[in-house]
């Protein structure tokens, strides 16, 4: 399979941590995102786990892209896609124990995100290694952004709280991120499901309103003047 002409590497972290958005844009991984994200901690650790999912099966995808035949590829992507979930789970039950067990059967259900198999089928099997390497990157931060901004949010008005937690089940390293808000007891109904489903659509329209706000300035923006020739 011959490889496509590269993206510029600015265009591709633009693309993915904001015009393709996992969550955001392509509506994608909603079961993590809604179940997961009572708290920003949660939301932070599972994207981490994902993006470290979405680095390396990119990296290798694109590896053996030219090895693997176009009939059992997709087969193929999945059987790495499980051996670095896999890997995944057993070092977060091994380091990060707490976390785990918050997490549980979504870790495994890493392996069914649409939004790893899709990399891997629509950029990396296109690409060299460097540029699927940061395609996966920018993929997995934008997921892991998209994740933590919603658990906050539902956090924040659910608890009174940020990070709750975040030194039990990421390490003392991030104590420092862990705030309380003083005399507010939360609302219960922002960690429920229906909480999280809300949060998402005032997230979804905040960034339609913002994408048809840049659209409309940069259509009134007067065209660049043409350069003088010089003879």
């Amino acid at each position: 399979m011959a490889d496509s002409k590269a993206p510029a590497l600015g265009n591709v972290m633009k693309e993915g941590l904001w015009g393709q958005n996992v969550v955001f844009s392509q509506l994608l991984a909603m079961c993590p995102a809604m179940a997961v994200t009572t708290s920003g901690t949660n939301g932070l650790g599972m994207g981490m786990a994902t993006t470290a999912v979405l680095i390396v099966s990119n990296i290798l995808v694109s590896m053996i892209r030219h090895t693997v035949s176009s009939q059992v590829r997709i087969p193929v992507f999945v059987v790495v896609i499980a051996g670095l979930v896999t890997v995944v789970d057993m070092v977060l039950n091994a380091w990060m124990h707490d976390l785990y067990k918050v997490l549980g059967l979504f870790i495994a259900l890493i392996v069914v995100n649409c939004a790893i198999l899709g990399r891997a089928e629509a950029f990396a099997v296109k690409n060299g290694v460097l540029i699927s390497a940061v395609d996966g990157l920018a993929m997995g931060l934008g997921f892991t952004g998209a994740l933590t901004v919603i658990g906050l949010v539902r956090e924040f008005f659910g608890a009174g709280t940020l990070f709750s937690n975040a030194s039990g089940l990421l390490g003392p390293g991030f104590a420092f991120l862990e705030m309380k808000l003083p005399g507010y007891g939360g609302a219960l109904l922002m960690i429920l499901p229906p909480g999280g489903f809300a949060v998402l659509g005032f997230l979804l329209a905040g960034k339609r309103a913002m994408e048809l706000r840049q659209a409309r300035l940069a259509k009134a923006a007067p065209p660049p003047a043409a350069q003088p020739s010089h003879c």
